[in-house]
């Protein structure tokens, strides 16, 4: 390398850094983060607040004292539990003594120019708690013909601290919106629950498990008709006894299917009060994860005899 060219660079790196040190020297408005937390909780006392927060705080000071702020560490704000708490499940810090405790943690030429927020609220209750089941909410659509068969939670449900008010008209935390479409294979979702204002939840994420199967049409014979509101000594006697009953569900699902799972009846007081020849049937009960069932035939032929 050059003689020429060293004195060059020497030069160039002798004039940026003057440049450099020019320029820091300049003052500059700047916003950095500033990270509360409240401290000195006591055992019997539950956050339901969130325990640590955010603000956004515009500093004005030197360029290389404002870079200190943003790359060499997080700036802290501790917010003593005792000294702001103020009775009743509520805790606050005022927009002027909040300025005070983030100007403690500055350096003495720093001026705070703005907070975002510019007060500190918390809330808390003493152990009062609910337990709830989870549920999901969004938009969640499997690929055309295939459907959800059922939903897994884990855990199932969660633990609900909160004023005893809001703990009366909670019942189930839903996740933050879902978003899924196109799916197959069952869908394995980690999620956030959602956040509800002064309610701390625990745990605050959940697995979620949507399992899918595929659409059929299909049907089962041999399902008995029961009869209902019979007195005694009297016996319902249907032609034929058993019928079917055609469904649209799964194909999974369909294969654990038995003629048991499905409940066919015959009322014996709507007999005696429509007399005929025949008498009609309903379908009252399908297992869950079945859709557009119906009865192949709606009315059979009876027979009441004594017992």
């Amino acid at each position: 390398m050059s003689k020429q060219l060293l004195v060059f660079l020497f030069f160039l790196f002798l004039s940026g850094a003057f440049w450099l040190i020019l320029t820091l020297n300049e003052t500059y408005e700047q916003e950095v983060k500033v990270l509360i937390r409240i401290k000195g909780v006591p055992r019997n006392a539950v956050l339901t607040s969130s325990e640590t927060d955010t603000i956004r705080v515009t500093l004005r000071d030197k360029g290389w004292v404002i870079m200190g702020y943003l790359y060499n560490h997080t700036t802290m704000v501790n917010i003593p539990f005792k000294t702001y708490d103020r009775g009743q499940g509520k805790g606050a810090v005022s927009s002027s003594e909040l300025k005070r405790l983030i100007e403690l943690q500055l350096e003495s030429s720093t001026s705070i120019i703005s907070m975002k927020p510019d007060r500190v609220d918390f809330s808390y209750n003493n152990g009062e708690r609910k337990r709830v089941p989870v549920r999901w909410a969004g938009r969640v659509i499997p690929e055309q013909l295939y459907f959800i068969s059922h939903v897994q939670y884990w855990p199932d449900s969660v633990d609900v601290y909160a004023s005893s008010e809001k703990l009366d008209s909670i019942r189930a935390m839903f996740t933050e919106p879902l978003n899924y479409a196109g799916f197959r294979d069952t869908l394995m979702v980690d999620c956030r629950l959602a956040h509800i204002k002064d309610v701390k939840v625990v745990p605050e994420y959940v697995r979620i498990g949507f399992f899918t199967d595929v659409l059929t049409e299909e049907s089962i014979d041999g399902v008995t008709i029961q009869a209902i509101n019979m007195p005694k000594g009297k016996v319902l006697r249907t032609f034929p006894q058993k019928v079917k009953v055609n469904f649209i569900t799964g194909v999974n699902q369909f294969r654990s299917l038995r003629p048991e799972d499905f409940t066919v009846v015959a009322d014996y007081q709507e007999i005696m009060q429509h007399p005929s020849d025949k008498c009609n049937i309903y379908l009252r009960n399908v297992p869950h994860g079945i859709s557009r069932a119906t009865l192949e035939m709606k009315q059979v032929d009876y027979l009441i005899e004594e017992e």
